[in-house]
């Protein structure tokens, strides 16, 4: 299956390591950057949410309107908007970007954050309203007739939308976590499930979770594993390394001047969600595993998303990215700490390699089922 890879739309030039240097939502850059993607080969870009960020839908819309092939991963909180608002909402875009629209639906693991915007329900709860969202959502994209609604979270009556998605039968649902509730929820209303990069070892244990989670659920099919990680990258080891041990110390000390060094502000010293957990506990337990994983950029950032590095050469981050690609992950998400810089050199050195491995890998299967196919035949 071929491999697809998946940047970041962020709206500022901002970054952990570095302060943004004009407002949150600079309209040039955004499209520069966005631009950047689309010209080295990558497949889509995030559009992230925060309680205090830009509005990532019109920013989405903003791109799609002004390039022809990148593709746009929305993501949404289900408390900032009624679902049949929303489902509008991203049949709009997707008309917009001509079929390019996948939505992440964010359940929210951060109680702090969630009450920005009046989000009070409980953890438990936010899974059952999202779950109960998705399934609204889905069915709005596909049905032409009015129908009612009468759910734990949400009513209507006699609800119709006039307009529908430009994929048929509709745009992909995106979702993400690390926790036994969001495997269950992702596991059954999934189409792409997002997991923060882990060691192998502990990726093979979340995919296979995940898998059992829309086995219980009644799917016969199972959601596609996307994995993110930061990539540092320079032309030798020893360069990456250098380069590595800098990102850590200018994520330090912006934190020692006082400045936040996250996209998300959670109010929280220490993460309730249990991915950020995770990657607090693998940080603890080790700096470097497998061929490139790499801990302290998620110990520095206290696991604030997708925070764990692969460190080395392109050769070298592309041969990692590949041992995960083997485990079964189809869908690559990287962000440098320079985002423009990164992205342009992670499309240049790191995407073709992988890209060209992984047509040796299909082209290999496809001759030893042909020949399977002969024997047995034979």
């Amino acid at each position: 299956m071929p491999v697809e890879f998946l940047g970041i739309a962020a709206t500022h030039d901002g970054s952990e390591t570095t302060a943004r240097s004009a407002g949150a939502f600079d309209k040039e850059y955004t499209l520069r950057l966005a631009r950047a993607h689309e010209d080295h080969g990558w497949d889509r870009v995030l559009f992230a949410y925060g309680s205090g960020s830009p509005d990532p839908a019109p920013a989405a819309a903003y791109i799609a309107s002004r390039l022809d092939r990148l593709q746009i991963l929305l993501a949404h909180r289900p408390n900032v908007s009624y679902p049949t608002f929303a489902a509008k909402t991203f049949a709009t875009l997707d008309q917009i970007s001509e079929g390019r629209l996948t939505v992440h639906f964010i359940t929210g693991g951060n109680d702090h954050e969630q009450g920005r915007e009046g989000d009070t329900l409980t953890k438990d709860q936010r899974y059952a309203r999202t779950r109960e969202y998705i399934q609204i959502v889905r069915k709005i994209w596909t049905t032409h007739e009015p129908f009612d609604h009468e759910g734990e979270h949400y009513r209507f009556h006699d609800f119709v939308s006039d307009v529908f998605p430009a994929q048929q039968p509709r745009p992909d649902i995106s979702f993400g976590g690390s926790s036994p509730a969001a495997y269950a929820a992702g596991g059954a209303e999934a189409d792409i499930y997002c997991l923060w990069g882990e060691p192998l070892e502990k990726t093979a244990e979340q995919i296979e979770a995940v898998k059992a989670a829309a086995k219980a659920a009644g799917r016969t099919d199972v959601p596609r594993i996307q994995v993110a990680f930061r990539p540092i990258i320079a032309p030798t080891e020893e360069l990456a390394w250098e380069k590595a041990r800098r990102t850590v110390g200018a994520i330090e000390a912006r934190k020692a001047s006082g400045e936040s060094v996250t996209r998300r502000h959670t109010g929280q010293a220490h993460p309730q969600n249990s991915g950020s957990q995770r990657l607090i506990a693998i940080a603890e337990a080790g700096e470097r595993y497998d061929r490139a994983l790499w801990t302290p950029t998620a110990a520095a950032t206290g696991g604030a998303g997708n925070s764990n590095a692969l460190v080395g050469t392109p050769e070298t981050v592309a041969q990692a990215l590949l041992d995960y690609y083997d485990l079964g992950v189809d869908i690559l998400s990287a962000r440098g700490y320079d985002l423009l810089g990164d992205a342009i050199d992670f499309g240049r050195h790191v995407i073709p390699v992988v890209r060209e491995e992984v047509a040796k890998r299909d082209a290999g299967r496809a001759a030893r089922g042909a020949q399977t196919l002969a024997t047995v035949r034979g």
